[in-house]
């Protein structure tokens, strides 16, 4: 659970209820920065905030990356599903989300699935370059979005 730093001066830590605030926008951020498919965001700032710190953090291990003081990305693992991995637009390919990654695999020994939507063709790459594969795709009936999605999953 220690604390580890990484390239660029990024630091991976437990996120605590007095991250929720930031882990929220940078939620928001990422969606509307970097998913333009997806439908209009019906949900504010207070409201997601309150999702991240009631839910989120209640019912799953989360870190968060840090550079400088300022909060780059989060990840969310619930039990060996990988239930969020966000990063600000502006904090892409810079290896962040390598190292929340990496973090959550090191607390899932024994593999990783997650959901990502078809069409976030960047995030598909991603997982593929770090060595997961598609277990199923379904049409959209089991996320809020009603977007066509696709399950991945990492085997050690």
């Amino acid at each position: 659970m220690g604390d580890s730093e990484g390239p660029q001066g990024v630091r991976i830590r437990s996120a605590g209820a007095a991250d929720a605030e930031v882990v929220a926008r940078v939620h928001m951020d990422s969606r509307a920065g970097t998913m333009p498919y997806l439908p209009p965001q019906r949900r504010g700032h207070d409201e997601v905030t309150r999702w991240i710190r009631e839910v989120v953090l209640t019912q799953c291990q989360v870190w968060v990356a840090e550079r400088a003081g300022r909060i780059e990305g989060y990840a969310a693992l619930e039990g060996d599903m990988l239930e969020q991995l966000y990063l600000r637009p502006e904090a892409r390919r810079q290896g962040i989300g390598t190292l929340l990654l990496d973090e959550a695999r090191r607390h899932s020994p024994g593999g990783l699935s997650l959901h990502v939507f078809q069409q976030n063709t960047g995030a598909r790459a991603f997982y593929e370059r770090h060595g997961f594969t598609v277990l199923d795709t379904n049409d959209g009936a089991r996320n809020m979005e009603n977007l066509p999605d696709m399950t991945l999953r990492w085997t050690p």
